[in-house]
């Protein structure tokens, strides 16, 4: 780590003026200036919008971003997944801002455009399987979840929806109740819409040695004892799990529950938010387990942070719903649409894919060496530029969030964003952008073991 002043060099292949590629601390964080902005924050903004770090970001590019006082921090979360192609890359950039120079909005559904168009062709051809699809687009993850329900029962005809155990879908009403965290998602904010059911994932660190198929068959049973097969519209899962803690089934968890949906004429949506477009190494992580998910909803990394979202599905079940009955005022907003085609032209032609493989060897090596050495952590796992570690007491195994706020508290304080999660609050996840070189992700991978050895 060097400590010297705020530096701006040349051009890079982040786009604009380059970031320097390193940690710099010039303050302490918070700097003055972050200390400013959170001030005004907590006058002007809800509280109930809380923030990770207590900092005023200026600039992002490659695997850092910089903070007013001119602290440069190493990004391990993206944005929650969803900078996969870089901060202010090059691509969208020039592609938002031409849009940005034709027009900014028509509404899709009033006067249509060809960008929304050319995003669904290319949903459609990525998305697992080679069937005859349909694309809708939305705003958020939680829309797109909300309107993949609503096509799934009309299609069926149809009202119940089972979601599993440590699910995150959103914060909107259905979602909610999909979600499965109470706090804080969902406490205080019900009553929630009727109708929805929770089934057992498998959980391979704390299912005791269940294999994929015996997790599914628990599944299967407890949904067809307590839902019933002929009152069910759809099962919707994270085919990695995100906020609840990136659980990685069980090999053959997703294919048997995937085969029962459709032998049963039940809807399986494939929740991508969090794990698609190359974060897991693959297109998305149901590509791992070779399963074709009927629909599958995509946001975060879709369009390198402009906000868009989509439902893919096969084309009988997108096409059951009336004309007028999907859509939206933003829903496929012209430059989030022409960000979009831009990501996604990055993640073909910058070899993003190949990276996230790359970035997740990094990865799994160093805190799989640091779990080796210390039995607070439970576990280490994951997918590509998608790993987590579960910390937790070592004679017990019981979860540890207390020593996972330290070690995220250290991180911070030392320059790296660094993100937790799970139900028991115990999860310490790495969500890098696909830009960042090893050097930077070695010395926050390091920081995160400092903190460990000190918390």
């Amino acid at each position: 780590m060097t400590i010297v002043d705020p530096a701006v060099t040349g051009t890079a292949a982040t786009g604009g003026p380059a970031l320097a590629q390193e940690r710099r601390l010039v303050t302490a964080i918070p700097g003055p200036r972050s200390q400013e902005l959170i001030a005004r924050k907590a006058q002007a903004v809800a509280s109930g919008v809380g923030h990770t770090l207590p900092v005023s970001i200026v600039a992002g590019g490659g695997g850092v971003v910089v903070d007013a006082d001119g602290n440069s921090l190493i990004d391990l979360g993206s944005g929650i997944a969803v900078t996969g192609v870089g901060n202010s890359n090059p691509r969208v950039v020039e592609a938002v801002t031409a849009q940005l120079n034709a027009f900014t909005h028509t509404c899709f559904t009033i006067a249509p455009y060809e960008g929304y168009v050319a995003v669904a062709e290319r949903l459609n051809a990525l998305t697992p399987g080679d069937h005859e699809k349909r694309t809708a687009l939305f705003n958020s993850g939680a829309e797109a979840v909300e309107n993949a329900v609503k096509i799934a029962r009309h299609f069926t005809k149809k009202q119940a929806v089972v979601a599993f155990d440590h699910a995150y879908h959103g914060r909107t009403n259905l979602t909610m109740g999909l979600t499965a965290k109470n706090i804080p998602y969902k406490s205080g904010f019900g009553p929630f819409a009727p109708e929805v059911y929770r089934a057992p994932l498998s959980y391979p660190f704390r299912d005791g040695g269940l294999s994929g198929a015996e997790a599914a068959a628990r599944a299967i049973t407890q949904i067809e004892k307590q839902v019933g097969v002929e009152n069910l519209a759809a099962i919707i899962i994270e085919p990695i799990q995100g906020e609840g803690g990136f659980i990685v089934p069980a090999a053959g968890f997703l294919p048997a529950l995937v085969e029962w949906a459709n032998a049963n004429g039940v809807v399986f949506i494939a929740d991508e938010v969090q794990t698609g477009f190359s974060r897991t190494g693959a297109w998305f992580a149901s590509d791992h387990e070779g399963i074709v998910p009927d629909v599958v909803v995509t946001a975060k990394g879709i369009a390198g942070g402009l906000p868009l979202s989509a439902v893919t599905g096969r084309a009988d079940i997108m096409d059951s719903a009336m004309a007028g009955g999907l859509g939206g005022t933003y829903g496929g907003n012209p430059l989030a649409c022409a960000a979009a085609l831009a990501a996604i032209e990055a993640y073909e032609e910058d070899g993003l894919i190949g990276r996230a493989k790359e970035i997740g060897s990094v990865l799994l090596g160093r805190l799989n060496a640091l779990r080796t050495a210390d039995p607070r952590i439970g576990d280490v796992r994951g997918r590509g530029a998608m790993v987590a570690i579960e910390l937790v007491d070592p004679e017990t195994g019981a979860p540890d969030a207390a020593l996972t706020n330290r070690i995220a508290k250290y991180a911070h304080e030392h320059g790296v964003i660094l993100l937790t999660c799970g139900t028991y609050g115990n999860v310490i996840r790495f969500l890098p952008p696909l830009t960042i070189g090893d050097d930077l992700l070695v010395e926050g991978l390091g920081v995160v073991a400092e903190g460990l050895k000190t918390a």
